[in-house]
């Protein structure tokens, strides 16, 4: 429970969190040091490692990198059971509950627990829904489920006050990797009004307004990823953090 009090801390004292997503294939093992070293300076609450497919073989190893360097939480946002690490703080133990497919709903999970458990990382049970951004992302063709509308507001909103009722300790809302469209703003507001459970919300979220729009709208986290793959957008880092962290 540390790594979950710790992010509800970050909410009560700085209004919203900043977490940023680092996709171990679409970076060199420099790349991945440089970019930790910008996110922790830049004043982010959090590192996600984690993409829909990884294919580089020493994940394991990146994470240690990773969490060496880190001066906050690492944490596993997994594509699939070959993303685990005893080097990480916690992982999103995530349930795609906007999908139908019974493997990613509670399949890969049976598999994954027993494995988390023999670690010792801490798991943070996380309701996962895929919001339509305007093309097929990498996390819709892999886990082979179709997002919800995003103009389907409903339909979100019964959905994250399912996961919730299920006990989820986090609401993800999902653009996925590399989005056209970031979920949008009224969505947020909507299914935030509607339950208690704290929201995340990440995908094709490109600007620091972006960022602070769902904030004000009740998310209580934003992760970006894609936007700081090129080095000169690392300085939004700090842009980010600002426009998210809504307390001083």
């Amino acid at each position: 429970m540390a790594v979950y009090n710790y992010l509800m801390d970050v909410v009560r004292r700085r209004g919203a969190g900043y977490i940023v997503l680092i996709d171990p294939d679409r970076h060199t093992r420099k790349q991945i040091g440089e970019l930790v070293e910008s996110a922790c300076e830049g004043d982010a609450d959090a590192i996600f490692v984690g993409s829909s497919i990884v294919l580089n073989s020493g994940f394991d190893s990146l994470v240690r990198l990773i969490k060496r360097i880190a001066s906050v939480p690492v944490i596993l946002f997994p594509g699939s059971t070959m993303q685990i690490s005893r080097h990480a703080d916690a992982i999103l133990f995530l349930s795609l509950v906007s999908g139908r497919d019974p493997n990613y709903l509670i399949g890969e999970q049976v598999k994954a627990a027993p494995v988390i458990r023999h670690l010792g990382v801490e798991p943070i049970s996380t309701g996962y829904m895929l919001i339509e951004s305007g093309k097929m992302t990498s996390a819709e063709f892999m886990s082979n489920t179709r997002p919800i509308p995003r103009d389907k507001f409903d339909i979100a909103k019964a959905t994250a006050l399912a996961a919730e009722f299920l006990g989820m300790k986090l609401i993800y809302l999902e653009a996925g990797s590399g989005a056209t469209y970031p979920v949008k703003t009224e969505m947020v507001q909507e299914v935030c009004r509607y339950i208690q459970t704290p929201l995340i919300v990440g995908g094709g979220i490109r600007k620091p307004e972006e960022a602070r729009a769902r904030v004000e709208a009740g998310a209580s986290f934003i992760v970006t990823g894609n936007i700081l793959e090129n080095r000169k957008n690392r300085s939004l880092i700090s842009e980010f953090a600002q426009a998210v962290h809504v307390k001083v």
